[in-house]
């Protein structure tokens, strides 16, 4: 039987499944005209399409914008598009002064904690892009404080909200695999953001239009040095981000998690080059077991997460797909039954595909993550990666990137203590300092 999945329908579903959070107005003002005041934190690269995107909502007026570069790129353009909009050029200047309903997040992940949380405890509703945070520490503080604040949440993993990514997670759900024994997934790109293997000496001026302070934020001192790390190579960078895992897992294992509905995994090991105490590895695989549940074939399930030019599972699914139809990124999850093949963006598939050929896929529409949260700001729906969600599929990615740097060592981690335990630098990689200056309550 076909199956058709409407908006509302995926709503339900959602809510049903535990995926949504219950909806709290905390605030008056948007209930009383019920349109949405949003601030933007971030405006240019995927800052200015979160914005445009959330824009589209009939509902939402942009009151306030704000970056660090108030150049053509990045501020100038979006206060073109938004005249009317407040300009800043400190977020903290943004939250103190506007009346705001909800916050969009779109810096460099070493900043989306502190931002976050911010907007949070003023009880602003808040759309964070992915990863949700820079260390596993934050993920666990700002989910426990969204959750007492009853605010709603959406992480920035957009793709989440797509009928490919959805179908795939309805495949598993409807049984087409039978349970689930083992999964990988992969990115075998090469990092776009690659220009240099360690910090250059020295610096160079700042651009008039650029307040690099205001830039590094939390993270500690270091020279501006053009083109190194504003306003993209920042990806590179330990202090700024999580490399490859931290880039592409919150997108690649998002249907995998909602899929089988993984919890917290128990062990993290990662095979990974050499890597520096500045820039991030060109390859890595991680392996990860998580527990079992009525959706997996044992008690324990294994996923295993390989990025790097070239690389993919290329033996591991020997007789399950053939190499020259692995796509560049994706999962392939091994069921007991068959197995499903989600491509990063591309439709999921059935294998062996003669074996499924008269199976009837569900058909479903796609959905924009940035009006469901927006609607859902407004007491219409709820949201799939609210950051209860959001929160632990981070941890998760982020405990991959601890295993990276301390390659080789099995680390074993005991979610509900927070505890990282296989190598003596394992609980200080937990969490970061942060300067003085930048101190937010709950989180330095």
């Amino acid at each position: 039987m076909s199956h058709r999945l409407t908006r509302r329908s995926f709503i339900q579903s959602a809510a049903a499944a535990g995926f949504g959070l219950p909806l709290i107005r905390t605030n008056a003002f948007a209930s009383e005209n019920d349109q949405l005041h949003v601030g933007c934190v971030g405006v240019g690269g995927k800052g200015w399409s979160d914005m445009m995107e959330t824009a589209k909502s009939p509902h939402v007026t942009i009151q306030a914008i704000c970056d660090i570069d108030d150049s053509a790129k990045h501020l100038g353009r979006a206060a073109e598009q938004f005249p009317k909009a407040t300009k800043y050029s400190d977020w903290r200047t943004l939250l103190d002064k506007e009346k705001l309903d909800a916050l969009i997040v779109s810096t460099p992940d070493h900043m989306h904690a502190p931002v976050a949380l911010s907007a949070i405890q003023r009880g602003l509703h808040v759309y964070c892009q992915k990863p949700l945070t820079h260390t596993v520490r934050e993920a666990r503080v700002l989910s426990d404080a969204a959750k007492k604040a009853g605010v709603v949440t959406q992480m920035g993993n957009q793709i989440q909200a797509y009928a490919e990514y959805r179908s795939a997670v309805q495949l598993v759900h409807d049984g087409a695999i039978g349970k689930v024994k083992e999964v990988f997934s992969w990115q075998s790109g090469s990092p776009r953001w690659r220009i240099i293997s360690d910090r250059p000496e020295g610096g160079d001026p700042v651009p008039k239009s650029v307040k690099w302070n205001n830039w590094l934020g939390v993270a500690p001192e270091r020279p501006y040095k053009k083109e190194i790390y504003h306003p993209f190579n920042w990806r590179d960078w330990q202090d700024f981000s999580n490399g490859q895992l931290g880039d592409f897992g919150c997108h690649i294992l998002d249907p995998v998690s909602m899929a089988i509905g993984l919890t917290a995994p128990t062990s993290i090991t990662a095979e990974a080059p050499p890597i520096n105490s500045e820039t991030w590895t060109h390859s890595a695989r991680v392996k990860y077991v998580f527990p079992g549940n009525e959706r997996t074939a044992e008690s324990t399930i294994n996923l295993t997460w390989i990025d790097g030019p070239g690389h993919k599972p290329v033996k591991e699914l020997a007789g399950i797909i053939d190499e020259s139809k692995l796509p560049g990124a994706g999962s392939v999850l091994i069921g007991e039954k068959g197995s499903l093949l989600i491509p990063h963006v591309g439709v999921p598939k059935l294998l062996p595909e003669e074996k499924f050929v008269d199976y009837e896929k569900p058909e479903l529409e796609r959905l924009s993550h940035y009006v469901l949260w927006a609607d859902a700001c407004r007491g219409e729906g709820t949201t799939n990666s609210n950051f209860g969600y959001a929160g632990n599929l981070t941890e998760t990615i982020l405990l991959g990137t601890i295993a990276i740097r301390l390659r080789g060592t099995e680390l074993k981690w005991d979610a509900a203590a927070q505890k990282l335990i296989g190598h003596a630098q394992a609980e200080n990689l937990l969490s970061k300092p942060y300067r003085k200056e930048w101190a937010v309550a709950g989180l330095s």
